[in-house]
């Protein structure tokens, strides 16, 4: 049976990609929805994300033993960054973590909740802590532009005070950057407040926007097409605090902890734009001139950019960045213009 949820987005028009990514759009095509994200408020549907519930007395520290952050420094309202990485160090999920009570909330990509579920399941042995899918029971509705606050208010919720803070209670307001903000609600309330949301002037948009405004942030998330690919700091994750150096072992801590002591970084995530007619796709290599015919890197994340062609985020080595010939596809592929991320990358 169809969620209230899911039966109010088609009601109201919306599209869902094939292939199980939660990917939904809302009949325009994808450069529209981005051009509503730069220009004012969106409501976005997080379809393509979701959420496991970590409970129970031990919650906390199996986390804690298990992702590249502090968990047991996480506050009631606060969020962090984090990820699940293999023993080899490279990353097999990024999370958005926040607090529930004593529970905490795991937000991921959509097409890895199953095999993380069963993954992180193997770790619980004898820990009291149950994992449980949140699909059935929570929404996350995503809001973004100038009227945020505004358009909490006409739902009577509130703004967290700063980025990466949350609001505790039924429903709950995680504040991801400055200007956008995810509302978690019961399915039963989600159309409710999506009618109180676009009344109060949040425009409706689809994935890509919220995808445009991840990368425009750089804010990376894995996917099954980028799955065991990059360590932590390729994807610059200890400078948007995912990763916590003063806490002790976790899988692949080893790796990360050589990255950043050793000085043995040779990629880096960058943003850049590509002015190409056929859309560039996660997990498709890039190519530069010091590289030859071996790969130099590959795409992170992609999104249709509001004025023409594509933006993306792009795991490059060092040495090829500084030369700014990188190719997509091939060596002589569209090449790609790097632009600046909102913080820094040495």
């Amino acid at each position: 049976m169809q969620s209230p949820w899911l039966l109010h987005l088609d009601q109201i028009g919306a599209r869902f990609a094939e292939g199980g990514s939660g990917s939904v759009s809302f009949g325009d095509d994808a450069r529209a929805e981005t051009t509503r994200a730069a220009n004012g408020t969106i409501v976005v549907p997080l379809t393509h994300l979701a959420t496991l519930r970590a409970s129970g007395e031990d919650a906390s520290a199996f986390l804690h033993n298990l992702f590249s952050n502090d968990i047991k420094k996480l506050e009631l309202h606060g969020a962090q960054w984090n990820s699940f990485n293999s023993p080899k160090g490279r990353m097999l999920a990024s999370f958005l973590v926040w607090r529930d009570g004593n529970d905490y909330m795991l937000q991921l990509s959509a097409d890895l909740l199953a095999a993380m579920h069963k993954k992180l399941g193997m770790y619980v042995l004898r820990s009291k802590v149950r994992l449980s899918d949140t699909t059935p029971d929570l929404a996350a509705i995503g809001l973004a532009g100038p009227a945020v606050a505004t358009a909490l208010d006409a739902a009577g919720l509130t703004l967290p005070p700063e980025a990466m803070s949350a609001t505790q209670g039924a429903i709950q307001v995680v504040r991801v950057d400055p200007a956008r903000v995810q509302v978690i609600a019961p399915i039963a309330q989600a159309a409710d407040l999506w009618k109180k949301f676009a009344a109060a002037g949040a425009v409706p948009a689809g994935t890509a926007a919220w995808r445009c405004l991840d990368i425009r942030a750089g804010i990376p998330v894995i996917t099954q097409s980028t799955q065991d690919e990059f360590v932590a700091q390729m994807l610059n994750f200890e400078l948007i605090g995912g990763v916590s150096f003063q806490k002790g072992c976790y899988p692949g801590q080893e790796i990360v902890a050589r990255t950043q002591y050793l000085g043995k970084l040779k990629k880096r995530m960058f943003l850049a734009h590509a002015e190409t007619a056929l859309a560039p796709a996660a997990g498709q290599d890039l190519y530069a001139p010091d590289f030859g015919d071996q790969s130099c890197g590959k795409i992170v994340q992609v999104a249709p950019a509001p004025g023409g062609g594509f933006d993306l985020l792009a795991v490059v080595q060092l040495s090829s960045r500084d030369a700014d010939q990188v190719r997509i596809g091939s060596p002589d592929g569209d090449i790609i213009r790097f632009l600046p991320l909102p913080y820094t990358v040495s």
